[in-house]
């Protein structure tokens, strides 16, 4: 497979996507409702917390709602809410990825929690906080399901993805790509950290699978999916008639040329993945309709709309600034339609 996602992209509109004052917005995924809108499931949680690792404690996946994929989408309610330490994802959600499947709503996420104090105003927030560290260790990937896209939303009692000590995701699960087989079957691809010592290993990717969506899940490559030397991120897949295909961020930029740029992976099986030989998927660099063109502090957490079969708009969490977390003084999901695509690239 050989096509560049960069060159289909269109201007950017300005006042498109999702924001909202006083927030750090992240993670957006759109689908279309029965009611013929666009409803973007994305991560939010307070301004007074640090952008980094704020979310990891005071995440919250919320819908937001549009007449048209380019937005502006606006805040309907906050649909996996905090629900209690007890709960394994009692205390932060985040990472959505929303799918319409056979008259359901498949809301696959990250959950997290903490036996600590809730974080109020004024608190300092750092790595080597005790809830940052408890909360990083509890992330774990879940699944809630719905009849409409209005919900009510019911969240499984566990999470579909457990750790598994001794192994590459001994530490924890993230970052969930899913995707519908034709039988209604799931290949389920997820961020995981190796447990080291008492702190966690580098980023690494899995495989699972489940013959529905709502599980079992079992893992089905006992190795990450790619070595340590490929450092990728924030992975997007989908089924194309070679099998498999995958948009991911590229951490160090040793991959695709640009750091936190995008890499383009294929697959047949959906377990054995190499780069493409155009491997270069996108850029931090995106051209507005305002006719500026600017390079984002961060773009992360690529999301591909499909419509009727073929990709017609990307979202993705950006931000402001010269780059890093720590840099960024907005955050928002923005969007990027995209021209007509090649047989190579629809969805199968």
């Amino acid at each position: 497979m050989s096509f560049s996602l960069k060159e289909r992209m269109l201007p950017a509109p300005v006042g498109g996507g999702f924001r909202m004052e006083n927030w750090w917005v992240w993670c957006g995924s759109v689908v279309r409702g029965e009611d013929g809108r666009y409803h973007m499931f994305a991560s939010r949680w307070p301004k007074w917390l640090p952008m980094h690792p704020g979310w990891l404690i005071r995440s919250e996946i919320v819908r937001a709602v549009s007449d048209t994929p380019e937005g502006p989408y606006e805040y309907a309610e906050t649909v996996l809410p905090a629900r209690g330490a007890e709960y394994w994802d009692g205390r932060s959600t985040h990472n959505p990825h929303i799918i319409r499947h056979n008259g359901k709503f498949l809301l696959y996420y990250m959950g997290s929690t903490h036996p600590f104090a809730e974080a109020e105003p004024g608190d300092t927030v750092e790595m080597d906080d005790c809830r940052v560290i408890a909360a990083r260790a509890g992330k774990r990937v879940g699944l809630a399901v719905a009849d409409s896209v209005l919900g009510p939303w019911k969240r499984m009692d566990a999470p579909i993805l457990p750790v598994r000590p001794g192994k590459f995701d001994s530490y924890l699960t993230s970052n969930p790509a899913p995707c519908i087989r034709e039988d209604g079957s799931v290949l389920l691809i997820y961020k995981a950290r190796r447990y080291e010592g008492h702190t966690y290993g580098k980023m690494t990717l899995g495989a699972a699978e489940a013959d529905t969506p709502e599980g079992p899940y079992h893992v089905i490559s006992e190795q990450p999916l790619f070595p340590p030397q490929v450092h990728v991120e924030d992975p997007f897949i989908w089924r194309t008639e070679e099998g498999y295909a995958m948009i991911a961020k590229d951490m160090e930029g040793h991959l695709c040329g640009e750091k936190h740029g995008g890499i383009l992976a294929v697959s047949v099986n959906g377990t054995d993945w190499k780069l493409a030989d155009s491997r270069k998927a996108y850029s931090r660099t995106v051209v507005w309709d305002d006719g500026q063109e600017r390079v984002m502090g961060s773009f992360e957490r690529p999301f591909l709309l499909f419509q009727d079969g073929k990709p017609t708009h990307m979202f993705a969490a950006v931000a402001d600034g010269p780059g890093g977390f720590r840099q960024a003084e907005n955050t928002w999901n923005m969007v990027i339609p995209l021209s007509a695509a090649s047989d190579a690239f629809k969805e199968d």
